[in-house]
């Protein structure tokens, strides 16, 4: 998992409503990227609902939000429709970016192991360095957390 002060790992990746998006598209501006584990789950439609909510300080911050799980684009589309998001998601389908940023992580529910995306959150300076990241995100307050540490920097 890279640390605070690293380079985020580089990625190109295909997006909600067509086309792709890459760590290179936010040259020069801060990027907040969520990971989280699946499209319209409760936690997760929370958590970008929370994102789409604050877009518009995030943005006055120079901030733009990305979240990323391993739905498919189609899933993307429709979990956009369905909760009116205004945020970008991306599809990591094959795993390589949850594996790059050490998401990608071993999980147990009712005493079964299983390989899922772990919550988390990294914010990502107009250079590519992270500067902040939370681990094991618990949805509430996250989002006012995240803007917190943004608004400081």
């Amino acid at each position: 998992m890279p640390e605070i002060g690293e380079k985020s790992p580089n990625f190109t990746l295909l997006r909600d409503g067509g086309g792709v998006v890459s760590l290179a598209d936010y040259a020069g501006k801060t990027l907040v990227m969520y990971f989280y584990p699946r499209d319209d789950t409760p936690g997760c439609t929370t958590e970008s609902i929370s994102f789409t909510q604050h877009l518009a300080d995030f943005q006055a911050s120079g901030a733009e939000i990305l979240g990323v799980s391993k739905d498919s684009v189609k899933s993307h589309d429709k979990f956009v429709a369905k909760h009116a998001l205004g945020i970008a998601l991306a599809s990591d389908e094959d795993g390589t970016l949850c594996e790059d940023m050490g998401v990608w992580v071993e999980k147990n529910m009712y005493g079964k192991t299983y390989m899922g995306i772990e919550r988390a959150t990294f914010v990502i300076n107009g250079d590519g360095v992270i500067t902040h990241k939370w681990n094991k995100v618990k949805v509430p307050n996250h989002v006012e957390a995240v803007l917190d540490a943004v608004q400081s920097a």
